[in-house]
Order: C-alpha cells, then structure tokens, then sequence
C-alpha cells in the first residue's frame, strides 16, 4: 500500500492513526483494538469487517512498530 495513502487514512471508530501490519495485510487501529483487512490492495475500513485485537496483539503490535515521530515545532529566533 502506498505509504501517502496510509498518512490520509484515519480509524473510521476513533479518526486516530492507522499502522500496516507486519504481514501488510491489515491496518491497525490500536486506539481502537481493531485491524481493518486489506484485500487486492483495498483497505476495508469499515467496522463490521474489522478483526477485534487480542491484549496480546497490541502488545506485540506496540513492541514492534516505531514510535511516531513527534511534530516540528516552530524554530526559536
């Protein structure tokens, strides 16, 4: 999936971030505890569709995936 698609999508429950999978076959909303499938390269962002994520999942999930970069402040004159 292509990485500007992933920055404009948001959680349909939560509107927070969503992160690929390491298999890249879902989109996480860890806000949410959710994993929306990806099927022939469409995100299926609907609720109903999505797996809910075990404790164990979103641990594992957190423990992998890089902490988001924290946003550019303005410069100090």
């Amino acid at each position: 999936m292509d990485s500007k698609l992933l920055d404009m999508l948001v959680c349909p429950v939560t509107k927070g971030p969503l992160r690929m999978s390491a298999d890249k076959t879902e989109l996480v909303s860890r806000s949410a505890r959710l994993a929306y499938p990806i099927r022939d390269g469409i995100p299926i962002m609907l609720e109903d569709q999505a797996r809910a994520l075990s404790d164990d999942e979103i641990d594992a999930f957190t423990a992998s995936s890089p902490a988001p970069s924290p946003a550019a402040g303005p410069a100090n004159a």
